[in-house]
């Protein structure tokens, strides 16, 4: 049985890589929250993301901190073009034309990136990668500190755009009631393609913080969106702060069960909970929408 000297810097690690995991599911759950659609897509954006940063340091030296005044306005773009001129318009209104549509462009931009980065995998290599902070007798990595900070500041804003701005007031009303919103004059094309594209900004967000202690791939983005997946589902469908949690709660269940069950079963813990959830919770920790 590890003791305390042991267990305590796993759980101080699995909270900052689970800020990571919430990052990701922030912008998964702000779009489920409002167009109520599952965007199979959110983890080959996220590689996009990745692939961004990386080429940013690599060709122009950009700093993977700074780039974040660079990676999320150009995601926000590409999120709110891909809703306005790809989603909309092959979904033709169906549900489940736009889980098709948002498959077959995971598919799409996977195989285009696996075409022109082939299937290497890029790090950076920057000052602070291997710096590390003492957090209670424990080394706690920089970059993985700052991602912490990063989650928590990104929540925050969310929730300050989502309680106290007409955009926020606006997707909260489509998100509640659709028909209401149209017959009040809220343009729905445009805040749905705004939510959109605020989700994908996330997944710029993510990307900065994340590539400094992480690498990028072509195949990268999976395994982080079958974990954003799972984050949801625990915290609660449109829920922000249950995100934030989720993927808190996550992190610490995946070091911990790294630790006592070993590196191969460590991600376990995660998808008991995820049964445990849907069996007795199917809300969610703070189930309800924005």
């Amino acid at each position: 049985m590890p003791d305390l000297a042991i267990i305590i810097p796993s759980v101080l690690n699995g909270l900052t890589t689970g800020a990571l995991y919430a990052l990701v599911a922030l912008g998964l759950t702000l779009i489920y929250g409002v167009l109520h659609i599952i965007n199979f897509a959110h983890g080959a954006l996220l590689m996009l993301a990745l692939y961004g940063v990386f080429y940013l340091n690599a060709s122009l030296g950009v700093d993977p901190y700074v780039a974040l005044v660079i990676v999320p306005p150009v995601m926000f773009a590409l999120g709110y073009g891909l809703q306005r001129c790809v989603i909309t318009r092959a979904s033709h209104g169906r549900d489940e034309n736009i889980l098709l549509v948002t498959l077959g462009l995971s598919i799409v931009i996977e195989n285009l990136a696996l075409t022109l980065f082939k299937s290497d995998t890029r790090i950076i290599d920057t000052p602070y990668s291997f710096e590390v902070f003492e957090i209670f007798g424990a080394f706690i990595p920089q970059p993985k500190v700052y991602a912490l900070i990063g989650a928590l500041v990104t929540a925050a804003l969310l929730w300050v755009m989502m309680a106290r701005t007409d955009l926020g007031r606006a997707i909260r009303a489509l998100a509640k009631e659709p028909k209401g919103a149209r017959l009040v004059g809220i343009n729905t094309g445009h805040v749905f393609a705004m939510s959109f594209g605020i989700g994908v900004a996330c997944l710029g967000a993510a990307a900065c913080l994340l590539l400094p202690s992480y690498y990028v791939s072509p195949t990268v983005g999976q395994g982080f969106v079958l974990i954003a997946f799972t984050i949801v589902v625990l915290g609660g469908m449109g829920s922000f702060a249950g995100a934030l949690i989720g993927g808190l709660i996550i992190g610490v269940v995946e070091a911990l069960g790294g630790l006592f069950l070993g590196e191969s079963l460590g991600q376990l813990g995660i998808f008991v909970i995820f049964i445990l959830v849907l069996v007795f919770r199917p809300a969610g920790l703070l189930g309800h929408k924005v």
